[in-house]
């Protein structure tokens, strides 16, 4: 399943998911409709909380979020139920998590992009934060910040926490995940190198563009063989694989985990493969006018301009 946040003629967004490749589920107007259906009264109100418009609400409901509604595709592929839908055509598409708990970045993550940097691989990975001022929707403007001279790019795979982790293993530890998304660590490296810490060039307003949906566990089984790309202006940077991950997901999560709580809706970006634009001879940085386009395997294509601040 395809996890989605859309709006329609100006209004909030709404949680949905995909229906097939040409429409847009509207997962608690559904979930309503299922429930009356079902004779039970207070129906809108039941589905406003088990389908909130916020995903991590969502992922928070846990089981009966997620049951219900793995009853209602179920009914629908019977033939039993028909869901609210939308042509996809008709809807704009949202970041698929706006609101995540906590937005944990990992640097340094494949042998290449170290190498392009000429830094050591590490022995331990990398941590630096995003906030959620950073997300920002498919199509909508990354803003280069004032002063900012080196503005860059990062195809990322984000994986997006969907049970509580603590003190998680290894072995089990994709058991956590609830599913995929790609995420553009977008990067003012003027700021990032102002010190050791990378922060100042990593939490800008629109510095993580993220979307365009959250393929579930069934839509990418195995996230270590996925293919990453990048195009600037139509010309190809990065092109990579998540076969080259110094730390892989399952030793992601169980780092993070012996350190804090992953809660669900915690989005982690895994790093990025070799091609970013400052490791180039010359450099290259992004510049307004530009369109920055990224897709990897099973997640579709995140695609956005640049605009000055």
């Amino acid at each position: 399943m395809k996890l989605v946040r859309f709006s329609r003629t100006g209004h909030a967004p709404r949680l949905g998911c995909f229906l097939g490749p040409d429409r847009v589920v509207d997962l608690a107007a559904s979930c309503t409709a299922y429930l009356r259906g079902q004779g039970v009264v207070r129906a809108a109100a039941i589905a406003a909380v088990l389908f909130p418009q916020s995903t991590r609400g969502f992922l928070e409901g846990g089981v009966a979020s997620q049951d219900m509604l793995a009853r209602m595709i179920e009914a629908t592929r019977a033939g039993g139920f028909d869901p609210v839908s939308h042509p996809a055509a008709s809807v704009r598409l949202h970041a698929p998590i706006a609101d995540p708990g906590k937005f944990i970045c990992i640097g340094l993550n494949y042998r290449d992009h170290a190498a392009e940097g000429g830094t050591p691989v590490p022995k331990q990975p990398p941590i630096f934060p995003k906030w959620a001022n950073a997300i920002l929707d498919p199509g909508e403007p990354i803003l280069r910040p004032r002063g900012e001279t080196r503005l860059d790019w990062e195809v990322e795979l984000g994986v997006v926490i969907g049970r509580t982790a603590r003190h998680v293993p290894r072995a089990q530890a994709l058991e956590y995940v609830y599913g995929y998304t790609i995420v553009n660590d977008a990067s003012a490296r003027d700021f990032q190198f102002h010190t050791s810490q990378w922060a100042s060039g990593k939490i800008g307003d629109t510095l993580a563009p993220v979307g365009p949906y959250i393929a579930d566990l069934a839509e990418i089984p195995d996230p270590h063989v996925l293919e990453l790309k990048a195009w600037v202006n139509g010309t190809l940077m990065q092109d990579g694989t998540t076969r080259n991950f110094i730390f892989d997901i399952g030793y992601l999560i169980e780092y993070l985990s012996s350190i804090m709580t992953l809660s669900p809706g915690d989005l982690i970006a895994t790093g990025t493969p070799a091609g970013v634009g400052f490791s180039r001879k010359p450099p290259i940085a992004l510049q307004p006018g530009d369109t920055v386009r990224l897709s990897i395997t099973g997640l579709g294509v995140l695609e956005n301009p640049v605009k000055d601040a």
